[in-house]
This record gives C-alpha cells, structure tokens and sequence, in this order.
C-alpha cells in the first residue's frame, strides 16, 4: 500500500450555473488530469430540462471515465438518467427516504454544515458520506465556517466517510489531508480560466 492510497479523494462539484456546450470539455480536462471519484451536478436551475440535459451530457463524460455521477437534491432523476444517486442537502430529513427510493446500491450523501449530531444521525440512517463545510471562510450561505477540529473528531470517531468542502484553499487542504476522506472542489477551480491546472495544484496539496 503506497503513501498515495492514504490520501484524500477528489470530489468534484459542477458551478450552479454553466453553459453546456463548453462545461463538458473543461470537466473532462478536468477528470483527465487527475483521479476523481465523483462528480455532483449542483445546477441552481429549476428548469427540468435544462437539468436533464445536464444529466445526460454529463453521465456521458463521466461514464466513460469511471466516475460517479450524482445529483443534488433531485430524487428522481437518478434512476431516470442512469446516474449513480443523489446529494441532499437538507442534512438528515431525507436520508431515509432517498436509501428506501434508491436502494442499497445507489449513493447517497447529505451536506451537514458543522453539525455532528446531523452528521451520525445521517449515517445512521443510511448515508453513504456524509460532507461538512464551508471548510473556509466566505460571504455566502450564513458565513460561518466549520471548526476545523470537527474531521479530526470525526475521522477518528465515526466509519462514514466525510468530506470537506466550501472556500476551500491549499492551505486548509493540507491542514484537513489527514482527517478527511474527500475533499469537495469546486467554485474554487471553475473560476479560474484554466481549471484542470488550478485541480492539479490543490490536489498536490494533498499530499
């Protein structure tokens, strides 16, 4: 077992607004350059069609790649488009539900914040990982970034694999490297014009 397979995975999160046409070849660069485990489709859309497009187009890169695709927050899209499950973001409430509609084989995961209790009572329930953040500090949301002390007790304390995510930077990845299992990229990478490059330097980070 090298050095390599102790280190965190890439968990990558799509910008909640993209053009089509252009975003499936930057993702694939993406997937390209380094080894990711998953991809979450987090369009801010509540156009239906729009979102399976995005489905579709994306499944197909992701597919031929070997990476897991899921979806945030829409149920019945997974089995509708072949993907591979679903990312709620409503911490616990409805992670009994997603397992029982998905079954076994599907993923699901859940954002918690900075919640611990959320957090167990999610794998408890069936939650594959569960993900907290934002990791950073930043103006969206409520503003308040997790205590960083929240993975070491986590990964020392609990199975379910975690992940962390939100402003994230290479400083914070190397701080969290060793007490978290994926690390979820996004806005931090699409921003930047070249954004297989700017994956590159944070997962070197890592490790």
């Amino acid at each position: 077992m090298s050095d390599t397979d102790d280190l965190p995975q890439v968990y990558l999160i799509t910008p909640p607004e993209f053009e089509l046409s252009t975003f499936t070849d930057r993702l694939a660069a993406c997937l390209d350059a380094v080894p990711v485990a998953c991809v979450r489709l987090g369009l801010a859309s509540r156009d239906e069609d729009k979102i399976s497009r995005a489905a579709d187009a994306l499944r197909d890169v992701t597919q031929t790649r070997d990476v897991a695709l899921v979806i945030e927050t829409h149920l019945k899209f997974v089995e509708r488009h072949g993907l591979d499950g679903v990312h709620l973001t409503d911490a616990a409430r409805s992670v009994k539900k997603a397992r029982k509609d998905l079954g076994e084989d599907a993923i699901v995961g859940t954002f918690c914040a900075g919640s611990r209790h959320d957090g167990m009572t999610s794998g408890e329930l069936g939650a594959d990982y569960i993900s907290f953040g934002p990791v950073g500090q930043t103006a969206l949301g409520m503003g308040a970034a997790v205590e960083l002390e929240l993975f070491q007790w986590w990964s020392q304390m609990i199975e379910v694999p975690v992940v962390a995510e939100g402003a994230l930077d290479t400083g914070l990845i190397r701080t969290l490297a060793a007490n978290t299992d994926f690390f979820g990229i996004g806005d931090e990478i699409w921003k930047a014009y070249d954004a297989a490059a700017a994956l590159k330097a944070l997962v070197a980070a890592m490790g």
